[in-house]
């Protein structure tokens, strides 16, 4: 009498995919295949997926079962969600890619700036020297504020903690200063 090969399509879903997860059996990811291939074709054709998409979402959906069939957790969701999980990633992962647009050489966040000309190398150059020495001008204590305001990126109310004196007075010593440097550079541009 010849011993009966049990048919795996009998098999409940969770052992077939705990089959292909343990021992990369075959016939078990075959009958995965066949029971599920059109349910996952039809889960996205009714997300408005074209008939190839469709096609494609599924054999990467049954490529990803193959490979991560040992992720697969009986405790956490049956086969049939763990499978449409994948389909529905798969999915999202096509929209993206094909969302994704194209790229433009001359987009200009990709065009570098170009190099200043020799001229506005030396005039940015004594721009810089004439602000330096109007700044050396001023009191100490307008160049305080000045540096602590700007350089340091502090708030006037920072500014004036720091140093221990009255918001108001930070801000006329700002006021003054800008005022000192602006008389003393005239119109730069």
């Amino acid at each position: 009498m010849t011993e009966k090969v049990p048919d795996p399509a009998a098999r409940p879903l969770d052992d077939l995919l705990a089959a292909v997860a343990e021992s990369r059996d075959r016939a078990a990811f075959k009958a995965l295949f066949e029971a599920f291939a059109p349910r996952i074709r039809a889960f996205v054709g009714r997300r408005g997926t074209d008939s190839a998409t469709a096609d494609e979402i599924v054999q990467e959906t049954f490529v990803n079962v193959w490979r991560k069939a040992h992720l697969f957790d009986p405790g956490k969701s049956s086969a049939s969600t763990w499978m449409y999980a994948i389909a529905r990633n798969v999915r999202i992962d096509l929209l993206r890619r094909e969302n994704r647009p194209a790229f433009d050489p001359t987009d200009p966040a990709l065009v570098p700036e170009p190099e200043p000309s020799a001229h506005q190398v030396v005039s940015h150059a004594q721009e810089s020297a004439r602000l330096k020495d109007a700044l050396a001008l001023l009191p100490d204590e307008q160049q305080q504020v000045l540096r602590l305001a700007f350089v340091e990126e502090k708030t006037h109310a920072e500014v004036a903690e720091e140093l221990g004196i009255p918001l108001g007075t930070v801000k006329s010593r700002i006021r003054l200063a800008l005022g000192r440097i602006r008389t003393q550079l005239g119109d730069l541009r």
